[in-house]
Formats: structure tokens, C-alpha cells, sequence
């Protein structure tokens, strides 16, 4: 705060002032300083979390939705394959179709990795009938709604480790944002308004002033961190994942649907010509 003399009725002009009426401490305008860019970088953090949640969720939806056509199409081109080798007798078609089968063969742990979509013997029924048209439980939309972003960005700033003093705070702001990063990325309206009421129930401790090393310091790790979010944003960013979602960041799941019409075309035209190959 800055005031006149006449103001003040004595000091330099201009003098800096605190809100009791006293010189401000030397410290003071660093303090701001400091104060400024972690609320600055608590904000940065927010959008790069809520982005890798976004791309997290929607890879998840994609593999969902578009696993068992990949799957399918995989599959059609070793049945290909092999139709051609069975035709020609040619060693090298042979040992074509014979590496693109054992591609297709389950390994420990296939069933998880592929999300139980096939395994040796081809497509699981839920699979086939996702292909077909047919009615099956459709993937689980985890993206959080505007309801859950809103208490996340809340709980985050009012929770952030960066804003304790005390390692025993920053220790119990730690776990508690770790929660709260769980129940976001389930996109969990009901357990964000639990975690909402318990923070409000919590111990508040007072901010302690930094001393002026201590404040340059701080202010050295903020720039670090920065520098650092912006290198995981970036990767998000440039992601396969994260690129399709800047292609459609209001309606992701019309650009899936788009993909999905494309890969069922596919499958049709690998169908028409392994019919052909076997007729």
C-alpha cells in the first residue's frame, strides 16, 4: 500500500506502507512476489492436471470404443494372409502369415492389456457384437462434468501444498490432494463435495512470514516447477492422444465416432475381400 506524506502526515513521498500505518518490511514486496507466482503456478498446475485427466479418460473411451475394431481388422489381415499363402504355396507368403498369427496369440497378460476384447482364438463375444451392431453395454464415460472441474479447481487452490509453511502441513495438503486427484480423475461430483466438507473441517494453520533467502529460494523452485509443467504439458499436448483432443476439445466423443466409421469401413472392405480369397 502506497501513500502520500499528506496523507500520512509525515514519511517520504510515496513511502510504502503496511495497512497498520507503519513502514512496510523490506521483505514485504518480495513476499507479494512470491505469493503472486505460486498462485500463478497452483493455476498452471490445475489446467495441466485437468488436461492429463481429459487425456487419460479419453484414451480410456478410445480403447474402449475403437480396441475390438483394431482387433478385428488384426485379425482379418492374418486371415488374409493365410488365404493368400494356402493359395500361392510360396514360402514367403507363408512365413508372412505364420509371423502375422503369432502376433494374434495370447501372452501372460494379453486378456488385461487388450481389456478382454480377444485372445488366441479371436474376437469375445462382446467384441463381435460391438462390431456388428448389436446391442452391449457401452464404454464407462469418466470424463469429470463441469460440476466435478469446478470443485476440483476450488479444492486445488484452496489445498495446494504449495501454499503450506510447515512440512507437517504440506505432509497432510500432500495425501489430501492426492485424494482429491483420485476422485477427479473418476470424475466423482459426490466424493469431491465429501473432500469439499472435509477440508472446510480441517485444522487451518497461520502462514508464517519467510525470511528474504528463504523467499529467493522459493521463488527459484517455482521457476523450476514451471519450466517442468511446461514440459509435461507440452508432451500431453504432442501426445497421439492429446492431439486428437485438440482436434475436438468441446465434442470428443462425435471425433470417436467419426474414427469408429472409418474403422468399420475397413473391417468391411478386409471382410469382402477374405470372402473372395476363400470363395
Amino acid at each position: 500500500m502506497t501513500t502520500s506524506e499528506g496523507e500520512q502526515g509525515g514519511g517520504g513521498a510515496g513511502a510504502e506502507r503496511t495497512p497498520g500505518g507503519g513502514a512496510a518490511r523490506p521483505e514485504d514486496r518480495l513476499e507479494q512476489a512470491v505469493r503472486a507466482a505460486e498462485q500463478a503456478l497452483i493455476e498452471f498446475e490445475i489446467a495441466v492436471e485437468s488436461f492429463r485427466v481429459e487425456v487419460e479418460n479419453f484414451s480410456r473411451l478410445h480403447e474402449q470404443k475403437l480396441g475390438p475394431m483394431y482387433a478385428r481388422l488384426e485379425e482379418l489381415d492374418a486371415r488374409i494372409l493365410q488365404a493368400r499363402a494356402a493359395r500361392s504355396g510360396d514360402p514367403e507368403d507363408r512365413r508372412l502369415a505364420d509371423e502375422a498369427r503369432a502376433r494374434l496369440m495370447p501372452i501372460p497378460g494379453v486378456e488385461e492389456l487388450m481389456n478382454g476384447w480377444m485372445d488366441g482364438d479371436g474376437l469375445f463375444p462382446e467384441a463381435t457384437a460391438m462390431l456388428t451392431g448389436q446391442a452391449v453395454r457401452p464404454p464407462q464415460r469418466v470424463r469429470p462434468g463441469e460440476e466435478a472441474r469446478r470443485l476440483y479447481r476450488e479444492l486445488a487452490r484452496k489445498a495446494h501444498p504449495d501454499l503450506a509453511q510447515e512440512d507437517k502441513e504440506r505432509a497432510r495438503r500432500e495425501e489430501f490432494i492426492t485424494r482429491v486427484n483420485a476422485a477427479y480423475a473418476r470424475g466423482s461430483e459426490a466424493e469431491l463435495r465429501e473432500l469439499a466438507e472435509e477440508w472446510a473441517a480441517g485444522p487451518e494453520l497461520k502462514r508464517v512470514p519467510s525470511a528474504g533467502e528463504e523467499l529467493y529460494a522459493r521463488l527459484e523452485w517455482l521457476s523450476r516447477r514451471k519450466e517442468l509443467l511446461t514440459l509435461v504439458a507440452r508432451d500431453l499436448e504432442e501426445s497421439a492422444i492429446g492431439s486428437m483432443l485438440r482436434l475436438a476439445p468441446d465434442d470428443p466423443d462425435a471425433l470417436l465416432e467419426e474414427i469408429a466409421d472409418g474403422l468399420r469401413a475397413q473391417v468391411t472392405e478386409r471382410e469382402a475381400e477374405l470372402a473372395a480369397l476363400l470363395a
